[in-house]
């Protein structure tokens, strides 16, 4: 019970972690900082934050880190912190969060085909849990899309009260430099894209490579190199550097510490556990979470997508659209739940199978000892 207990109780805790982000890091972008800069400085404090605990917690049970290893972590650091994180927040800095955010619970349906063609995910669609899968894996992102989209009634829940002072005071004081309609769901939908290449190698990273830590420092490191590489090819001024403003220094260490140091350590166990399917149709739950924080602390001005122009209509429509969200997670995890009880039921099968088959051969192998002794006293008896 409990071992299925953690794996989903730590995918539910990235998305909280992941919504913590998407407004701290729309706060910095607004206030100036560069993308490009933002996902550098990520990649940098994650290092820092989890490489410590690679050296000690793994140093004994580490396994060697051969050339293909540190290949497979290259593609890795390649696929989901380099590309995803530079596509998601420039496509982030010309769209809306709301936007983001919808356009990136395609990962679900993404990593549920990527698995099934490179064969780590078996679809089973005669089967009552393959159907659960695909079921609930097209209702996940189907919720996700009607989020935004969708102009249900209200819910007559009124303000928060709390609210975010300083989101006002830094959004009014920041430029307005508008979004593009094309580029920037064009780059979110790239990310996602990414997002899911990385869930199918990690899945056999860390099938070879059981050391979450190690493969995470190491990720994190070579995303660092690769993502300062490009942010200073592209703005190499002191001043886009700088983390003077509170804002950027709040942002970048967040995301670094909590949204790739300890996000990419919970998502590389989960998928050592569960598989890249279970952990991608966790995805859908981040426009919830933000929905629900942006109400609370923002009034929901940073999510408010181009085609909505109420801030109550984020509540109002997001009730339609959670309820497909979970109906739909819900159906996954029964589907992967009683898939894996099934193998586990074969293979126990399967192991009384061998070991009846070796008593048999046993018994076989006494009789036929047993028949020249029996021959013997047999023809004593006759003398």
């Amino acid at each position: 019970m409990l071992g299925d207990f953690m794996p989903f109780l730590a995918n539910v805790l990235v998305q909280v972690g992941f919504a913590g982000m998407n407004i701290t890091s729309k706060l910095a972008l607004e206030s100036g900082m560069k993308p490009l800069v933002l996902v550098a400085y990520r990649q940098i404090f994650a290092t820092i934050a989890i490489a410590p605990f690679a050296f000690f917690l793994e140093r004994k049970t580490r396994p060697k880190i051969t050339k293909t290893i540190l290949f497979q972590i290259f593609l890795c650091s390649l696929t989901g912190a380099t590309a995803t994180q530079v596509f998601y927040f420039v496509g982030l800095e010309n769209s809306t969060a709301t936007i983001a955010c919808a356009l990136n619970n395609v990962i679900p349906a993404a990593t549920f085909v990527l698995a099934a063609l490179c064969r780590q995910e078996d679809v089973g669609i005669k089967n009552a849990s393959g159907q659960a899968k695909v079921l609930g894996t097209l209702m996940c992102v189907g919720g996700a899309m009607l989020l935004p989209f969708y102009h249900g009634h209200t819910v007559g829940i009124g303000e928060s009260s709390i609210h975010w002072k300083y989101a006002d005071k830094l959004t009014s004081k920041s430029s307005n430099n508008g979004s593009s309609f094309f580029l920037g769901p064009f780059l979110v939908m790239a990310s996602t894209v990414s997002w899911a290449l990385w869930l199918i190698i990690q899945g056999r990273t860390s099938k070879k490579f059981p050391a979450p830590y190690t493969c995470t420092a190491l990720m994190c490191f070579m995303a660092s190199i690769q993502c300062t590489v490009i942010g200073i090819f592209t703005d190499h001024s002191i001043s886009a550097w700088t983390l003077s403003s509170s804002i950027r220094l709040i942002a970048t260490v967040y995301a670094g510490i909590v949204c790739s140091a300890a996000t990419f350590c919970l998502l590389s166990w989960s998928i050592q556990r569960k598989g890249p399917l279970y952990v991608s149709v966790f995805t859908p739950l981040l426009l919830v979470f933000v929905a629900v924080v942006s109400w609370a602390l923002l009034r929901e001005k940073l999510y408010v997508g181009t085609m909505i122009n109420c801030d109550d209509d984020v509540v109002g429509f997001s009730v339609v659209g959670s309820i497909l969200i979970v109906g739909g997670l819900y159906g996954v995890l029964w589907g992967k739940d009683r898939e894996m009880k099934q193998t586990k039921s074969n293979e126990i099968e399967a192991d009384e199978a061998t070991l009846k088959n070796a008593g048999c051969g046993k018994d076989d192998l006494e009789q036929q000892l047993h028949r020249p002794e029996e021959k013997e006293n047999h023809q004593a008896g006759d003398a």
